[in-house]
């Protein structure tokens, strides 16, 4: 392995590892599509950064990205609470509408700029070793977005350690929790903050489709193959690292897209999980329905 392929590959373990944990709490909540709403909904973050700054610097269109993903979880919330319209109704109507406003925003105001969204929407994780973090004594410390993904991830998981139990009763059972004192709300939209947070850190090196695909499909795999949350969130952990060193190498193999490949990968391990799962896989459903079918008596 070399040192670019090393980089890679840390960089998706790391966006996989920071993903997948907060995919576990959304596939539990029938919330998996946030962080694709969120992807989509910080395009007039980004354009109302550069209008206010008058720069295009990733840092300050990350920061406009952010604010939006922060309004963006607040509206979905909004909706489904005053206008008592479904989560996934919510989440779809927030979503289209914010990106048809950065469209509209681009359109009028930045029409003849060369606002790269493209790049911060969708960026490509192959490209991940040549921004390198150079210190003033030119020492190389590896790409910038490693030290950044490290950092996201290491938050993410002090935010599920320490608060485990919160997560854990606002996302099973809300109305207990409401019960004994815990505030559903606060922990939602502190829940809703770390996703904007991964899916705002990590789409701009590795890409919003990949990100999406890391929140939702390793997740949703664990979710398969246990009934223990702490199971969940390892299993869902481990899924995302073995995709992006696979599909690292069926991109390497294929002359093809890295993050394409890391979504093929995690397609077929839902896939084996739908089939093989010992107990909601299609087998072991199958086996189940046939030893409890009643025989018809021999004459």
């Amino acid at each position: 392995m070399n040192l670019d392929a090393f980089w890679i590959i840390m960089t998706g373990s790391l966006v996989a590892i920071s993903s997948g944990l907060l995919g576990c709490f959304l596939i539990l909540r029938r919330m998996a599509m946030v962080g694709d709403a969120i992807s989509h909904a910080v395009l007039p973050g980004i354009v109302l950064a550069f209008l206010f700054s008058g720069t295009r610097e990733v840092w300050s269109m990350l920061f406009g990205a952010a604010a939006l993903g922060v309004v963006c979880t607040f509206l979905i919330e909004f909706f489904h609470k005053k206008a008592r319209v479904p989560a996934d109704a919510s989440i779809g109507v927030t979503f289209t509408w914010l990106f048809a406003l950065g469209i509209i925003l681009i359109t009028v105001y930045a029409g003849q700029v060369d606002l790269d969204q493209d790049c911060v929407l969708y960026g490509e994780i192959a490209y991940v070793p040549l921004d390198t973090w150079i210190t003033e004594s030119g020492l190389s410390l590896g790409p910038r977005t490693v030290w950044m993904m490290a950092g996201v991830t290491l938050v993410i998981l002090a935010f599920i350690t320490l608060f485990y139990r919160q997560l854990y009763l606002t996302s099973f059972d809300p109305a207990f929790a409401a019960a004994i004192g815990i505030s559903t709300s606060l922990w939602y939209y502190l829940l809703m903050g770390a996703v904007s947070l991964t899916t705002v850190a990590s789409f701009e090196s590795v890409g919003a489709i990949l990100v999406v695909a890391l929140m939702v499909g390793p997740a949703a795999t664990a979710y398969l193959l246990t009934d223990q949350l702490k199971v969940m969130l390892i299993l869902s952990a481990v899924f995302g690292v073995v995709a992006s060193f696979a599909g690292y190498y069926l991109a390497l193999w294929l002359d093809g897209s890295v993050a394409g490949a890391i979504s093929v990968i995690i397609g077929l391990e839902f896939l084996l999980a739908f089939v093989f799962s010992p107990t909601h896989g299609l087998v072991s459903r199958r086996r189940h329905l046939v030893v409890t079918t009643p025989q018809p008596a021999s004459a």
